[in-house]
Parts: structure tokens; C-alpha cells; sequence
């Protein structure tokens, strides 16, 4: 069943700067897909205005949902330093207006099934990279939305870290069943995550390619090891290279 779908869609900036151009793109209702594309290809732009940060300059983005069925992790964590890790989870819930024993009780839920338990009154800066963006995924899932939006949000972490929340992460998501759009620059990590890859060209970018990743989850680390794994690393290594060639 779809839950989006971008028609046609551009955006150009004031400065006159063209991001996207002629993007199209469905995705299915608990679909785990990947936007796989090259630094300044727009792939942020296309998840802000999913969101509804900002609007398209043609074109459309038709769903059923509103702005409080999304969820949007981005590129930092972009924690509050004076609130702990209960109270940065708890945000969008206080917001909201909701009472303050719902509201945490929710939020060292979400913290429990990000692996934090125990870390609900820790600060931001007593927690690693890795829990710092933990507690930020926690976050944008205590509102249960329909829809998480990820921007390149393992980057910056180490290979190690990276790898072990890129498996939480795939837990996470087929427990909660959450359509999930994750934006990233890495062919390995597009193709242990996703469904489906979205290959992007070089600004102003669209939509070349669409892989499909059949492999079954869950998906353990003997994975990566696998011959299936490399051969699809190939083919979407081969078609970004043509995205971008184009």
C-alpha cells in the first residue's frame, strides 16, 4: 500500500541555486528505503520538503499523513545541553501539551528501545557519539509517527558504532513497523539497511535508479560477509556511478 508519493517534483532556491529537478518517488506504506546519492546531490532538501519544511518550487508531495505523523532525525543529534536524556526524548510530548508523568513514562520507553535504560538523567555531554544519537532516535519516535525521515544520521560516527546502530536500527523498525526514508552516501550501508535504494544523480538531482534488496531480515552481521551482499554492493556502486555520470 503506497503511504507517498513525490510527483514531479523541483526545488530551487532563492539564491538561485537548483537542488532537485523532476523528482519522482513512491514508497509503500512500512517500506524501509534508502536515498543513496553524492554530497549536494539535494537528498536533505528532498526529506525537508517530505517534512514539509519547505515547499517545492513545481510538483507535488501527496500523503495522508500530516507534520505530526513524521518523525525527522538529522545529520547531528542536535540535543538540548541543559536538558537530560529524559527531557530531550520528552520535548515534542511537552509540546504537545501532554502531562509530565505521560509524558516521561513515554519517553524511558523510547529510551528502552533504543538500548538506553538507565541513561534517562544522564546529560548530553556525558553520552557518547553513538548514545547521542540513540537518544535523538528515541526522540523521534515518541510520538509514534507513520513516517521517520533519517539524514545521514550514522556519518559521523565510527565504522564500529555505525555498524551496531545501523542492526539496532533494523530491529527497530520491524518492531514498529515505521515507514523509514534514511538518506545516505554510503552504497555498503544502503544495502545492508533498505528495501529499495533511490539512487540520486549530482545536482540538481533526481531520481536515476531503483534497486531492489530482496535479501530477508533480519539482517545479521554475517551479512555484510555474504556473496549476495557484495554482488549487490557492485551493481549499486555501478548504477550510482552512472547516476552521477549522467
Amino acid at each position: 500500500m503506497r503511504l507517498l508519493s513525490v510527483r514531479g517534483v523541483s526545488k530551487v532556491f532563492a539564491n538561485g541555486v537548483e537542488a532537485l529537478a523532476d523528482v519522482a518517488l513512491d514508497i509503500g506504506e512500512g517500506e524501509f528505503l534508502s536515498v543513496l546519492g553524492p554530497s549536494g546531490c539535494g537528498k536533505s532538501t528532498l526529506l525537508r520538503l517530505i517534512a514539509g519544511l519547505i515547499g517545492p518550487t513545481a510538483g507535488a508531495i501527496e500523503w495522508s499523513g500530516s507534520k505530526a505523523d513524521i518523525g525527522f532525525v538529522f545529520q547531528e543529534p542536535t540535543l538540548m545541553p541543559w536538558a537530560t536524556a529524559l527531557a530531550n526524548v520528552a520535548l515534542p510530548l511537552r509540546l504537545r501539551g501532554m502531562a509530565r508523568s505521560e509524558r516521561e513514562g513515554r519517553a524511558a520507553a523510547a529510551l528502552a528501545e533504543v538500548g538506553l535504560t538507565g541513561f534517562e538523567h544522564v546529560w548530553p555531554r556525558e553520552l557518547s557519539g553513538g548514545m547521542k544519537m540513540r537518544v535523538s532516535i528515541a526522540r523521534a519516535l515518541v510520538t509514534e509517527p507513520r513516517l521517520l525521515l533519517m539524514d545521514e544520521p550514522f556519518a559521523a560516527l565510527d565504522e564500529i558504532t555505525r555498524h551496531r546502530l545501523n542492526a539496532d536500527l533494523l530491529e527497530l523498525w520491524q518492531r514498529s513497523q515505521v515507514t523509514v526514508i534514511f538518506v545516505t552516501h554510503s552504497v555498503f550501508e544502503s544495502v545492508f539497511l533498505s528495501q529499495r535504494i533511490a539512487v540520486m544523480t549530482a545536482r540538481p538531482g533526481r531520481v536515476a535508479a531503483e534497486l531492489a534488496i530482496a535479501a530477508p531480515h533480519p539482517r545479521e552481521a554475517a551479512f555484510r560477509t555474504s556473496p549476495e551482499y557484495a554482488a549487490l554492493c557492485r551493481h549499486a556502486s555501478a548504477l550510482l556511478g552512472e547516476a552521477m555520470a549522467a
